[in-house]
């Protein structure tokens, strides 16, 4: 196929919202896609999951993917589906995640579309779900692993290096080299005192960077999190009642029950059992222990970390667990309320007052986790309004994402300023307040693209 000489970067996602990471490079005779990730929140970006693609699937000759999240990787069974047939390159961690998270969101996807046909809620007559779990499965054989720090040709006078950005297991920023031009993609960048992960290595500078503002307009507060955790858990116990922790399967639980256990070695809180009610936080934590030299918790406290929680794998055992009472901790997925079996125990737990909610990380705008931050008291899980008059709590410690000032510490580190930085993958007030902060206080030009803007990246602008 013959194409022209472009140099041109094209905002697919996550432009103007924290979701649907998608960013396609055209270089020369190449077409690479960094992330494919679904979008999430809002109904009106979820529908842009449904829309065809942007670009055809058959003309991209390679994926790269930043980390295993479903926001960067969770598009990547229906591209496939739809003719997509090159390579999809990440790092060995991110494979290993991506084959836990990318068939779980398949098999959500068809739960949820039999349960919408069975009960009749879907303004479609026959509800399908965006890919099936044999689609996802068929995905993670495209997988092909790559060591961080190491670069990788792509053909076409195209390279790219995979480097640590903190944040998960095997998550990288990349550093694309397109001709005459470095393009860097910050990835998800990690919090830098992160219970378990290294922090990221310094930006060292580039043509254009795009940078992700999750928290561009917030600093982590200063507060110890089991300093923040222990008050939280110790009044809900005295009152009789269950702590219910939506969580993300990766990364989030494997710190909260860190910090659990360090909780109650310390005789802190007393020892209630603890649930790990969800198969992929099980699988992602034995990851976490074969992917050792990625974090830095010492290993007899891994050790206590991984013998913490019973493990809950089946549906029986998951419904057993609504009919219990008393104190005790369930780590349970999605970590925004957006399914999973969370969802089942809000309907079992929620209207009891001695029971406790505990939001333990960034809710996306729309989701039933915003909304529960936000106050609401009633949920609207499958099709019906569902009470809430637990207590529910946000905790402010607990982030995976670096912090407006983290972010520009990172970027100081650049041995040269972009022509361009894009402030991408953050809520709108968020990625503009980052991007005032970029121009002002390191005097860098810095812009908030729209989506679907394309840039030329000879004249960024």
């Amino acid at each position: 196929m013959n194409r022209t000489a472009s140099h041109t970067l094209r905002f697919l996602g996550a432009a103007g919202t924290v979701t649907g990471s998608r960013y396609l490079i055209e270089a020369g005779s190449r077409r690479i896609l960094v992330d494919c990730g679904l979008f999430q929140g809002f109904k009106n970006l979820r529908t842009r999951n449904r829309k065809p693609f942007p670009t055809r699937p058959k003309g991209i000759d390679t994926v790269l993917l930043t980390h295993a999240h479903l926001d960067h990787s969770g598009y990547l069974p229906a591209l496939i589906r739809d003719g997509y047939s090159g390579r999809v390159l990440c790092t060995g961690a991110t494979a290993e995640l991506c084959g836990l998270i990318l068939p779980d969101s398949g098999h959500l996807q068809e739960e949820e579309a039999r349960h919408a046909a069975r009960k009749g809620y879907s303004r479609h007559k026959n509800p399908t779900p965006l890919y099936t779990l044999k689609e996802a499965e068929a995905a993670l054989k495209r997988l092909d692993t790559v060591d961080f720090d190491r670069r990788v040709d792509l053909g076409g006078g195209v390279a790219a290096t995979f480097i640590p950005a903190g944040h998960l297991q095997g998550a990288a920023q990349i550093r694309l080299e397109t001709g005459n031009k470095v393009v860097h993609f910050s990835g998800d960048l990690g919090h830098d005192p992160d219970p378990l992960m290294r922090p990221p290595i310094p930006f060292e500078g580039a043509d254009v960077l795009v940078c992700e503002s999750t928290y561009g307009n917030r600093k982590h507060p200063d507060i110890d999190p089991e300093a923040e955790l222990a008050p939280i858990l110790k009044r809900t116990f005295a009152r009789g009642g269950t702590v219910r922790i939506p969580s993300f399967a990766v990364g989030r639980a494997q710190g909260l029950m860190y910090h659990i256990a360090r909780l109650i070695k310390h005789g802190e809180i007393p020892p209630v059992p603890v649930f790990l009610n969800s198969p992929m936080s099980i699988d992602a934590t034995e990851i976490y222990h074969r992917h050792h030299d990625e974090h830095h918790v010492p290993w007899a406290e891994c050790v206590d970390m991984y013998r913490l929680a019973q493990r809950v794998q089946t549906v029986e055992q998951s419904k057993e667990l609504n009919t219990r009472h008393g104190p005790m901790i369930i780590i349970s997925a999605s970590g925004m309320l957006t399914g999973g079996r969370i969802l089942h125990h809000l309907i079992s737990f929620g209207p009891d007052r001695r029971n406790t909610i505990l939001l333990s990380g960034f809710q996306a705008g729309g989701t039933r986790g915003s909304a529960l931050a936000e106050g609401a008291r009633t949920l609207r899980i499958f099709g019906r309004e569902f009470p809430i008059k637990a207590e529910v709590v946000q905790l402010q410690s607990f982030s995976g994402h670096a912090d407006a000032d983290e972010i520009l510490r990172w970027m100081r580190g650049a041995s040269r300023p972009p022509a361009m930085t894009y402030v991408t993958h953050g809520e709108p007030s968020a990625s503009d307040t980052l991007r005032g902060r970029i121009e002002h206080e390191l005097g860098w030009p810095a812009r908030a693209p729209e989506h679907l803007d394309i840039i030329n990246l000879d004249k960024p602008r």
